[in-house]
């Protein structure tokens, strides 16, 4: 986002040299030429200034031929002549000098005002009341550092105004100035250049339709359409200034900014030169091929090589894009950090916090962050903070309480725990597993589930639960000591239960048909348990129901093996692998210790059954 403001710097060559424009000018350098020859303009004539008594004298001539009538003196021709009049000195080769105290003179012209201002040229008509100057062919004005080249000059002596109107040409060493009108207020310290007004340097050129600039305070004011190109890049505005001692720039009315595949608008553009800090202001943009930044005000400074983006900050790449109230983005170690609300777009992945850093490989996100992955149809959101490793494709999440939302079986499943992570083992391709620990909780509307740790992987769609891990699915409990649950096209198929397997189901939460073993597995047809295998020292207890749907008594089996059978989530029909040995207790006869099989422990108490149970504290959750 280096936007190569930095030639502005170079606008310093070319003003500076306008500060002398009207400085002490030096002697005339040569006599005048007495063999030089010059066509004179028509002397028109104009009323005479008689309240005006600053004669032009002649302090010296070679020749001089005069004529006298009616007692005063009509006309004389000089040459080879030096004149005065109060402090200008004139010089020229030849001259005729009128009663009315006009001079017309041609001939190696120079005049010199006082110690402010040089002028040569072929030809000259002066008005000598009204102190008006009228200077034709190769006319030069010059003082300590420049020129001025033109064919025609006009100079009031009076109020020390400089004009032309066909054309002249400023130069400076090796910048030129030129413009068709230029007026030049030497009492006021001000040099006006109109229309087609162009300033070459070997650095950079200018052009423009006016161009002011104070000679006191070195300010040069654009007051027109004005072009500044510089090493193939441009800037165009309609206003604006530069402030040569205090090295301060500012663009405005239609500022932009462009090279090659560089582009940049706002509102107003200012450059500070003793910060080396350029700055975007109003509906600020910046484009370079496929970057794209907008922001309120956009600041680049040069000697950290940092871009700061303030305010609806937005920034897009090739391979991401960002929105913050701040975009910091440091070119040279191509580091970015946020603050304020920010969200960076890494397609598919998406990410959201108050504040983010990022190195292009490294990502910190800090407060109320949100990750999603928009392909997967994953998110995880209500975390603190969160690393993010862009070649891993790696993401953490912790603090608060983070929650993994997805869909599943066209329902909403949501995971929360301590800490989140999701990472691909290969970023090649787009197969992620998913890490979940410590107080982990899983809620859907007909599962939910407890467990320490968690570990889910897409390759074969697979959950696994570990440490005190429960599983709920409807009026159903099952519990072991690591609990799997095998999805198939995002719906629960198989549930398996590895050591010490214990499943309970009550409609009533009175009575509970109980099954345990070693390693059970159970089935899902439609959303409901349809089939359950028990492998290993199985054991069953299940009620049994009159026509009138009341308890009778139970039946308590043991084997080695069995295969349960379910409809509307009881038990159907049992079939037994080896002999079993069963037993069946009528109700009158039960009692409670009768009524459980061992290890028995309905938990409802830590069954999550609202979003809202997923972030209770432990403690408020017992």
């Amino acid at each position: 986002m280096n936007h190569n403001f930095r030639y502005i710097l170079l606008l310093f060559c070319f003003l500076t040299s306008l500060t002398s424009f009207g400085q002490v000018p030096p002697k005339p350098k040569a006599k005048p030429n007495p063999n030089a020859a010059a066509t004179i303009p028509e002397l028109q004539e104009e009323e005479q200034d008689t309240s005006k008594s600053d004669l032009v004298i002649i302090d010296h001539a070679d020749i001089a031929i005069g004529i006298t009538g009616e007692g005063r003196q009509l006309f004389k021709e000089v040459r080879q002549v030096e004149l005065r009049q109060g402090n200008t000195y004139m010089y020229c080769d030849n001259a005729f000098l009128y009663d009315n105290n006009d001079v017309v003179a041609w001939g190696n012209v120079i005049i010199q005002q006082g110690d402010s201002v040089n002028i040569f040229s072929d030809s000259l008509i002066y008005k000598g009341f009204q102190k008006k100057a009228d200077l034709y062919g190769d006319v030069v004005l010059e003082s300590t550092q420049q020129k001025l080249f033109t064919n025609r000059l006009t100079y009031d002596l009076s109020t020390k105004v400089a004009t032309y109107n066909e054309g002249a040409t400023l130069t400076n060493d090796t910048t030129h100035l030129t413009s068709r009108i230029g007026y030049y207020y030497v009492k006021e310290d001000v040099a006006y250049f109109k229309d087609s007004v162009v300033v070459v340097d070997p650095e950079f050129e200018l052009k423009s339709d006016t161009l002011e600039f104070n000679t006191k305070d070195k300010i040069a004011y654009f007051l027109g359409p004005t072009l500044i190109s510089q090493n193939e890049g441009k800037i165009y505005c309609e206003d604006g200034f530069y402030d040569i001692e205090n090295k301060q720039a500012e663009f405005t009315k239609n500022a932009q900014y462009q090279k090659e595949e560089q582009k940049a608008w706002a509102d107003v553009m200012t450059y500070d030169g003793n910060k080396k800090e350029t700055t975007l202001t109003g509906n600020a943009r910046f484009i370079d091929g496929e970057k794209n930044a907008k922001a309120d005000v956009i600041r680049y400074e040069e000697a950290t090589d940092i871009t700061n983006l303030e305010g609806n900050a937005y920034y897009k790449d090739e391979k991401q894009e960002i929105r913050s109230e701040r975009i910091l983005y440091d070119s040279e170690n191509e580091v970015y950090s946020t603050k304020g609300r920010s969200r960076m777009s890494d397609p598919p992945q998406i990410l959201e916090a108050d504040n983010i850093d990022y190195d292009g490989e490294t990502g910190i996100a800090i407060g109320n962050v949100i990750w999603q992955d928009t392909t997967a149809d994953i998110s995880i959101s209500h975390c603190d903070s969160a690393v993010y490793i862009k070649d891993e494709d790696y993401f953490k999440a912790m603090g608060g309480r983070p929650l993994l939302t997805t869909l599943m079986d066209d329902d909403t499943l949501f995971l929360a725990s301590d800490t989140l992570v999701a990472y691909k083992e290969n970023p090649e391709d787009s197969i992620r597993t998913m890490l979940a620990f410590e107080d982990v909780r899983l809620f859907k509307s007909d599962l939910q589930a407890v467990c320490d740790s968690l570990v889910y992987s897409e390759m074969d769609s697979l959950f696994k639960f570990f440490k005190n891990p429960i599983i709920w699915s409807d009026t159903s409990q099952f519990s072991a000591d690591t609990l799997h649950i095998q999805l198939v096209d995002k719906k629960v198929n198989r549930i398996y239960m590895y050591r010490n397997s214990f499943m309970i189901n009550s409609p009533d939460e009175i009575y509970f048909n109980q099954i345990k073993g070693k390693n059970n597995t159970v089935f899902f047809e439609d959303e409901e348990v349809r089939r359950m295998k028990v492998e290993g020292n199985a054991e069953s207890l299940y009620f049994a129901l009159d026509d009138n749907e009341a308890y009778i008594g139970f039946n308590k089996t043991v084997a080695s093996e069995m295969l349960l059978y379910f409809g509307n989530n009881q038990v159907d029909n049992i079939k037994f692998y080896t002999q079993p040995k069963a037993k069946f207790t009528p109700m009158k006869k039960a009692t409670d210790g009768d009524m459980k099989l061992e290890n028995f422990n309905w938990q409802t108490g830590r069954r999550p059954m609202t979003l809202e149970q997923l972030f209770l504290s432990k403690q408020n959750k017992k």
